[in-house]
């Protein structure tokens, strides 16, 4: 495929063409909105879909500024939303909206790449999970294993270096697989009954005399 046919839709959208925005919005803004879910933000008044929105306007507004083309979209477009986020979560402690801290906000969403992205936004311990990580980890572990975005992309969007990515990354995942581990454990050791809980055998009848 010709690099003219592979950033179509950038190159139209930059003409202002509705029809490959609607078709960028459609590829990009489930992800996008699952991604910036899975980020701890302590604005109840912002919500994903808040900033999302204002991630597009901006797109929108700088299309002409981006050089890119339909490959590296997504990373820009998540640049633009981690600062929108950013400035949210900047904005939202400042003026304290959120009635409890960043540890006690609620559960959002959790998934690794291989499922569907569908089914990532419908779970509940994401944000959970993800407290045990840095702020760094846990941005790469989203990008990457909750919207599937690739190393070259997370790096672009986070501005790291891919090697940074996958340190971090590894990191992260043996973080959590220890943290999983010791959710199982005592998930386990909960449905074990002690010892002296068992029921005592049935005791033989005692015999009677002349027997």
């Amino acid at each position: 495929m010709a690099r003219g046919e592979v950033d179509a839709l950038v190159s139209e959208a930059r003409r202002g063409d509705a029809g490959a925005w609607r078709e960028l919005f459609l590829l990009h803004n489930r992800r996008l909105t699952v991604w910036l879910r899975s980020l701890p933000s302590p604005d109840v008044a912002s919500s994903a879909e808040d900033v999302a929105a204002e991630a597009w306007l901006t797109a929108a507004a700088k299309i002409h500024d981006f050089k890119g083309g339909d490959e590296d979209f997504p990373a820009w477009l998540f640049t633009i939303a981690r600062n929108h986020a950013s400035n949210s979560r900047r904005t939202a402690l400042r003026r304290r909206t959120d009635p409890v801290s960043v540890q006690e906000a609620p559960e959002a969403t959790w998934g690794l790449a291989a499922a569907d992205v569908h089914e990532v936004d419908n779970l509940e311990t994401t944000r959970q999970l993800l407290q045990h990580l840095s702020p760094r980890e846990a941005e790469v572990v989203a990008c990457i294993d909750i919207v599937g975005l690739d190393v070259a992309a997370t790096a672009a969007a986070l501005g790291m270096k891919p090697t940074a990515v996958r340190v971090a990354r590894h990191r992260a995942l043996g973080r959590l697989r220890g943290v999983l581990a010791e959710i199982e454990t005592e998930s386990s050791d909960a449905f074990t009954p002690p010892l002296d809980s068992a029921p005592n055998p049935p005791r033989s009848p005692a015999p009677r005399p002349g027997h």
